[in-house]
């Protein structure tokens, strides 16, 4: 019988690791870390790294634990749109900047909107793949809500296309998925994609 295969904890770095690994990549670039004008450069790249993936602390599904059963029977499509999130490509670690819509098919309980904000937050700051990044912000909706169904389309500019490599602007970049009936069912599918301006 095969062994499970178990993922390695990451271990813990410090601050002044951070800083240290930053200060290294100065020198790499060419530039002296010693500078005036890059004495602090360490410590605040460390702070903006913080910010940018610190959906590694956060719990998506937490977010959609509290729901509201008290709607009148309301069963009919629930959209977010145009939710404005920055992330950043596993594969370069630069930005991608774009827009989440998120809706889903009540089955019976309803969730506060602006925690559907929030898992999309939660997955964007983590290094990422659009398609994954997609995927994963369905899922955990379907997971923890069990809604009769879910859909989440994004659209993003990647600037590891459009700053290095072959250097296209104004490229974005489509993903979407669909569980439950925005999948099965055409005229939900076409209703949801309607609503968010896909034709």
């Amino acid at each position: 019988m095969a062994a499970k295969k178990t993922a390695a904890k990451t271990p813990a770095v410090s601050q002044a690791q951070a800083e240290d690994a930053i200060r290294l990549l100065l020198r790499w670039a060419g530039d002296n870390p010693a500078r005036e004008g890059l004495i602090d450069t360490p410590k605040r790249v460390a702070k903006a790294y913080k910010e940018w993936f610190g959906g590694y602390a956060m719990k998506p599904e937490d977010y959609l634990k509290r729901t509201f059963e008290e709607v009148e029977g309301y069963d009919e499509m629930v959209i977010l749109r145009d939710i404005e999130f920055e992330s950043h490509c596993e594969h370069h670690m630069a930005p991608i900047i774009g827009v989440a819509h998120v809706g889903y098919i009540p089955n019976g309980r309803v969730v506060g909107i602006s925690k559907l904000a929030r898992v999309v937050e939660a997955y964007a700051k983590r290094l990422q793949v659009q398609e994954k990044m997609t995927a994963q912000i369905a899922n955990c909706i379907q997971n923890v809500l069990k809604p009769k169904g879910v859909g989440v389309v994004i659209v993003a500019k990647h600037e590891c296309m459009t700053t290095r490599g072959v250097h296209k602007t104004g490229v974005s970049m489509v993903t979407s998925k669909l569980l439950g009936s925005f999948r099965e069912d055409a005229r939900t599918r076409a209703e949801f994609l309607q609503c968010v301006g896909i034709k």
